[in-house]
């Protein structure tokens, strides 16, 4: 009988990297946050095989499903860099249910899947938290996940997420709606910052600008410049959903995530309708200012990199508009009318007017 077999000094999970007990201790501490998010359909438990939810139960006659699945890309280098943890998972849950929501659909519910080079149940347990916030401000329920702890394909400090979100709406009600037309309204609803796309390119211009994570924020008083940058990305849902049942007015919508107003909008839009954007209805935020004069970028390199200042676009009929305004922003948006349809005859996406990058 060999050492292993009989109790002796054997190799263990634990000298390869891995520390189960570690994952036991993150799942006690975590399920709180998990029942926090409960909704009716699911009952918020976790440790399965499979998390499970009744789409009768919450109240659908004749749903179709719709799914989204994304990451936060690179934010995650400065979170590592800069020990801030507590938000990135708002951040993950945000660009899968603000995808659902142009589509139309409710989300539902939303798994999770964490990755890393070894495992720090306290930086997990803020991770986890954040993505329960982001579950409990767009309404769906954090029904399962995976932590995966895997030395050699992580550095030790280094780790990953992934979310996949499941949404549904009645059949008959999804988005884009067959209706588009010239003359229709565009409405931007504000962004709360960079969002979580283009931060190669942020990370690139603060390598040039010479300041750390923990150095003022030059375009935000009162913060670090990693905290001023880790502002998590809007979460849409709610507003929205109360906009499309309240008033009938929302006939497509653009979630402004890579490739900015130039490459999101024409998704939604009918190969014979182009969407004419008046740039100086944009106030960009000062952290747009700051990394186009740090990084001196072009106003066409910024409007195909980040949201500027437009995290979601809201096409509306023409006749409605000022009911789908009232009514989002009786929900807590902030809404910019920045323009409307129009024949196409070259470009899917037409600005005028510049953005105003002075700072």
């Amino acid at each position: 009988m060999s050492q292993a077999q009989d109790g002796g000094k054997g190799l263990t999970y634990s000298q390869a990297g891995v520390d189960i007990d570690a994952g036991n201790a993150l799942v006690k501490r975590i399920s709180p946050l998990v029942k926090a998010t409960r909704r009716s359909g699911a009952d918020g438990e976790i440790g399965g095989f499979g998390g499970l939810f009744d789409v009768k139960g919450a109240g659908f006659k004749d749903p179709i499903l719709v799914a989204a699945n994304d990451g936060v890309g690179t934010k995650l280098k400065i979170a590592i860099d800069s020990d801030q943890h507590a938000t990135v998972g708002i951040d993950l849950v945000a660009m899968c249910v603000n995808d659902l929501i142009v589509q139309g659909a409710e989300p539902l519910f939303f798994l999770d899947y964490f990755a890393c080079g070894a495992l720090d149940v306290e930086r997990a347990t803020a991770v986890i938290a954040g993505i329960a916030e982001g579950c409990k401000i767009s309404g769906c329920a954090l029904i399962g996940g995976e932590t995966a702890e895997m030395p050699g394909m992580y550095a030790k400090d280094d780790y990953d997420l992934a979310g996949f979100a499941v949404g549904a709406a009645e059949r008959g009600q999804l988005l884009p709606s067959a209706d588009i037309k010239e003359g229709d309204v565009l409405l931007g609803l504000t962004s709360s910052g960079v969002h979580s796309n283009g931060f190669s390119l942020v990370r690139k211009i603060v390598e040039v600008s010479g300041l750390g994570w923990q150095d003022a924020a030059p375009f935000e008083a009162d913060k670090s410049l990693g905290e001023a940058l880790m502002a998590p990305t809007r979460i849409y849902v709610k507003p929205i959903l109360a906009a499309i049942r309240e008033t009938g007015a929302v006939k497509a919508m653009a979630h402004i995530t890579g490739g900015g107003l130039p490459e999101n909008l024409p998704r939604v839009l009918p190969d014979a309708l182009a969407a004419r954007i008046n740039l100086d209805a944009i106030n960009a935020p000062a952290v747009f200012r700051w990394l186009s004069q740090t990084g001196d970028v072009a106003q066409s390199e910024m409007l195909r990199t980040f949201n500027c200042g437009v995290g979601m676009v809201v096409v509306v009929s023409a006749e409605k508009a000022d009911e789908a305004i009232a009514k989002l922003e009786a929900e807590g948006e902030t809404v910019l009318r920045l323009g409307q349809l129009e024949a196409r005859s070259g470009e899917a996406v037409v600005f005028d007017g510049a953005l105003d990058m002075s700072l």
